[in-house]
């Protein structure tokens, strides 16, 4: 049997595993097969998925997104063998040939051939001629042939475009009706939350008002009562007067004196004013104040009155003022090396654990320097070198110089400067996400994704070799 030339060889090696035809545009994948662009597109569009991942058509390797490389020598190799017209020789078997209507205008002879330089059917005689003697020729059928691979190749192309533009409406579709279903389900959480809010205001403005519309019906009551008794007492006065000064005009009897001398004269000693001021003193408060103290027991979250937990605490951290503030101090405790303590990091956790819910508190950093705040899972390293960050249970917040987040890899800038007195956490467990807040403003400053598996505590550190400077957890009732 004889051996293939080393050019048919070459040829084979040109030649897509998926469309069975010469390289297009051929691009590489990290497992070292080659392919046309469009065609192993449209395989991992049928075939591959971010669930289930794309998968090579010869080695089966799986990749896990959309990756290849340009192989620009596949390219450069597939265009000399063109232009050498290797690829001639490869070509499938010519179709039947076709006739074109008409004749050539010169020799009368049939069209059969197709001048690609001049871009118009000629008949064998043109080919033979000067004008066309040293010209790319090839059959008819042959064009046609190639005409209709094109259109094919084209409309594939068109196709897979046309499911692209499917497949990404769609999907824009599902986001825009996604984005409008959450923000109606924000709106309605907003209307619900800052509604309780409002109605709460409502009715304890109500009840004031009633109170003070109670306190002036009490009082005017009592002074009405006391009127009435004045005024009977002044109807007796001014009678008795008048009866009085009857006998001072003209000549009363003797007999009219002596009765009305006899008569006991009727004086109450007893009238005067009731002298019941209002009493307004309950009415005289702080009343913004008041009500922002009831208010927070009608809250879904307020802020936490959370205590640190000495059992955890780094031997150098000082915990006082019933257990809410913390610094570096200046002489190590003798305490036991708990599993739960710090014992290189300078941190402490808080009593408090979740494992569900919403939660928030605020910790006063006024003038601190150094500090880190966050949470971290109840089985969490805190022994020796301790890294803060998400995948080992931390996620937090530092300051040192610059405002800092403690991601995966590396920290990530939040704020070149930092002056305000508080920060302020809030954890939403189920949902998992912890965010950073400044507690003055109450603007964002920075929130983590993530997955909580197993419950968390907050913690906090003073930084280190800042002997003086404390942190303390915010109390409000």
């Amino acid at each position: 049997m004889a051996t293939a030339s080393p050019t048919a060889d070459l040829q084979k090696e040109l030649i897509c595993a998926i469309c069975l035809d010469y390289f297009d545009d051929p691009v590489i994948l990290k497992c070292g097969h080659n392919f046309c662009r469009f065609c192993i597109l449209m395989h991992w569009e049928e075939n591959g998925g971010e669930d289930i991942g794309y998968q090579c058509p010869e080695c089966r390797m799986v990749f896990n997104k959309i990756s290849f490389t340009k192989n620009y020598l596949v390219k450069n190799l597939v265009d000399k063998l063109n232009q050498l017209e290797c690829l001639k020789s490869f070509k499938p078997a010519q179709p039947k040939p076709v006739k074109l209507d008409g004749k050539c205008d010169r020799h009368g002879e049939e069209l059969k051939l197709y001048c690609h330089t001049d871009r118009k059917p000629i008949c064998v005689v043109c080919r033979e001629s000067r004008a066309h003697r040293h010209h790319e020729v090839a059959p008819v059928p042959e064009v046609l042939e190639d005409m209709r691979g094109e259109l094919r190749m084209r409309l594939v192309k068109l196709e897979w475009q046309q499911s692209v533009c499917s497949r990404v409406k769609a999907e824009d579709e599902h986001t825009k009706n996604d984005a409008k279903l959450k923000k109606q389900r924000l709106k309605e959480k907003i209307e619900e939350d800052v509604g309780a809010l409002v109605q709460f205001l409502l009715d304890e403005k109500d009840t004031l008002l009633d109170s003070l519309d109670a306190e002036l019906v009490a009082t005017t009551a009592v002074i009405d009562e006391n009127l009435k008794k004045v005024d009977k007492e002044a109807v007796a006065v001014d009678e008795a007067i008048a009866e009085i000064r009857k006998h001072f005009g003209g000549k009363p009897s003797f007999e009219s004196m002596t009765q009305i001398i006899g008569k006991p004269l009727q004086v109450n000693p007893s009238v005067s004013s009731c002298n019941c001021p209002v009493d307004w003193t309950d009415f005289s408060g702080p009343f913004q104040l008041i009500l922002w103290k009831k208010m927070m027991h009608v809250l879904y979250t307020m802020p936490q009155n959370l205590t640190l937990d000495p059992d955890t605490a780094h031997p150098n951290l000082a915990i006082t003022d019933f257990d809410t503030k913390v610094e570096e101090g200046r002489a190590r405790s003798q305490d036991p090396d708990l599993p739960q303590r710090f014992t290189r990091f300078c941190g402490v956790l808080a009593t408090a654990q979740y494992a569900s819910g919403q939660h928030y508190w605020e910790v006063d950093v006024k003038d601190k320097g150094v500090w880190y705040l966050g949470v971290t899972t109840e089985y969490s390293n805190r022994k020796g070198f301790v890294n803060l960050s998400p995948s080992s249970g931390y996620w937090s917040l530092c300051l040192q110089d610059r405002l800092y987040a403690n991601e995966e890899d590396a920290r990530v800038l939040v704020a070149d400067y930092w002056n305000s007195p508080r920060v302020g956490v809030y954890l939403d467990y189920d949902n998992g996400r912890v965010s950073f807040y400044d507690a003055v403003t109450m603007k964002r400053l920075y929130m983590f994704d993530a997955y909580f598996d197993e419950p968390v505590s907050p913690f906090f550190s003073p930084g280190k070799n800042d002997p003086g400077s404390r942190l303390q957890i915010c109390h409000y009732y």
